[in-house]
């Protein structure tokens, strides 16, 4: 299996957890082949990243793409947080953005700026408690964006983020015959994915979207 766009980097765990996982459990054995020429894609920097993520906050994901191309047309493909700290939060708003999320991405440029040392390397030294708690200090960010950055920055190979409501959906729809599904219960069946939660994950999203999830 490969990624068809080699501009975008490829986890090297990805093989190994799809073997695994095809393995391990039922719906996977059938969701990864239908997907197997698709990976998670992570072509972004830390701080774009996060920006990203705090844009697809509680909203769809075609919504999201929507909102975050409108963004990079109007401050470029790196999105410099000099670019977000020069509009104001009503322009900001004219790109879509709701009030909080123009707060929250101003917020998150501001601290990036300040803390220019945040590079590539300074958070893959880091494991997932550390980081977690150094991003909910920013402003609207909270343990799902946290989680996201972990998934589609860093690529951690095993988090599950149960905070996430179309992972939840889509094992309510693969595992419980669409009942509703508790953190409990989508802990429980995530048992048999450790230590590849993420790319279990990953898939299960993709068999809900047309589109691959991607921040």
């Amino acid at each position: 299996m490969h990624c068809p766009d080699m501009r975008l980097q490829r986890p090297a765990y990805w093989d190994e957890a799809c073997d695994h996982l095809v393995q391990r459990d039922r719906i996977l054995k059938k969701l990864i082949p239908t997907y197997g020429q698709e990976c998670i894609q992570m072509p972004q920097g830390p701080y774009q990243t996060l920006i990203r993520i705090i844009v697809g906050q509680q909203i769809s994901l075609a919504l999201g793409r929507k909102l975050w191309r409108q963004l990079v047309q109007a401050c470029g493909p790196d999105l410099p947080p000099e670019c977000i700290l020069s509009r104001t939060e009503a322009e900001l708003r004219s790109l879509g953005l709701s009030l909080r999320k123009a707060q929250y991405v101003r917020d998150a440029a501001q601290y990036f700026q300040q803390a220019s040392w945040l590079d590539g390397a300074w958070w893959q030294a880091q494991d997932n408690a550390a980081i977690v708690a150094r991003l909910c200090e920013i402003r609207g960010v909270g343990r799902w964006s946290a989680e996201m950055f972990l998934i589609f920055y860093l690529g951690r190979p095993d988090v599950l983020p149960l905070d996430d409501t179309a992972l939840l959906k889509a094992i309510s729809c693969h595992y419980f015959s669409g009942e509703p599904v508790s953190r409990f219960e989508a802990r429980e069946v995530a048992q048999a994915w450790a230590p590849w939660r993420t790319v279990a994950s990953w898939y299960l999203w993709r068999s809900l979207d047309a589109a691959a999830v991607e921040y």
